[in-house]
């Protein structure tokens, strides 16, 4: 399986790290184009794929993976649509834009999937989700699920909740990470060094997620668990509630999902 790539930036070398890692194809017949030639030297010297043209990366390709920004996708279509086969399996992660946009701008019928993956992808912990047009078969969803789950988890959703996924996993590591640095501030005016409160607020994070997932406790039973009678867990809680954390992360998300809809 020849699998191309037009865009290999963060997210693009994520994706080609993830495949070449659980050697899902060879390194070789994954060919890659960038607008930067820096980025494919990169991957090139790094996981030895195939570097090429951007019509060349979609003629020669089983699967194209369009990993480019919302504001660039239009033009590079334009670009390549001739050089794409109509069995090409074509995959767009570029957030907000529409399966029917694609396809109107391809002029033509084609296999595609949009896919909204997300940063932790980088650390192969990424969770992406996946919706196909009606042209994809059963056996090519199977290889994209395959491809993403090589650096994470990866789920089918209808596209209709394509705003809630760019909420809950796309947009959401960004309020991860403040949540992690305000734990940390909190520890270093306790006097914890700021290295080390980072470790402990990072690894907590990570630890607690993968309660949620592994147990398949609902949350609040585990938030329970911690907290002990008249105790410190039940103390913190109570101020956040105080405060409007649940409704302040719920309203975040609102217009999240609210500018999504907008792009």
């Amino acid at each position: 399986m020849k699998i191309g790539f037009i865009g290999c930036g963060n997210m693009g070398g994520a994706i080609i790290g993830g495949i070449i890692n659980a050697k899902i194809t060879a390194p070789g017949d994954v060919i890659v184009y960038d607008a930067n030639p820096a980025a494919v030297e990169n991957m090139k010297n790094e996981y030895d794929v195939t570097g090429a043209a951007d019509g060349a990366a979609a003629s020669a390709a089983d699967v194209l993976l369009l990993c480019v920004k919302p504001n660039v996708i239009y033009a590079v279509i334009d670009d390549i649509k001739d050089a794409v086969g109509e069995d090409t399996l074509i995959i767009s992660i570029a957030a907000g834009q529409s399966i029917d946009a694609i396809e109107t701008a391809f002029g033509k019928k084609i296999k595609l999937i949009r896919v909204m993956p997300n940063t932790p992808a980088l650390v192969g912990e990424g969770m992406s989700a996946l919706s196909p047009n009606k042209n994809v078969t059963d056996a090519e969803l199977k290889t994209a699920l395959e491809l993403f789950s090589s650096f994470g988890k990866a789920e089918i959703v209808p596209e209709k909740l394509m705003d809630a996924v760019t909420a809950v996993s796309g947009s959401s590591p960004a309020y991860v990470f403040m949540f992690i640095e305000a734990m940390a501030d909190a520890a270093v005016i306790g006097g914890m060094p700021r290295n080390q409160a980072y470790t402990f607020a990072a690894q907590s994070v990570l630890g607690s997620a993968k309660m949620v997932i592994e147990t398949g406790k609902h949350p609040g039973e585990l938030k329970d668990m911690v907290c002990s009678p008249a105790g410190t867990t039940i103390e913190a809680v109570a101020s956040l509630e105080s405060m409007g954390m649940r409704a302040a992360v719920i309203e975040a998300m609102r217009a999240c999902m609210d500018k999504s809809k907008e792009m």
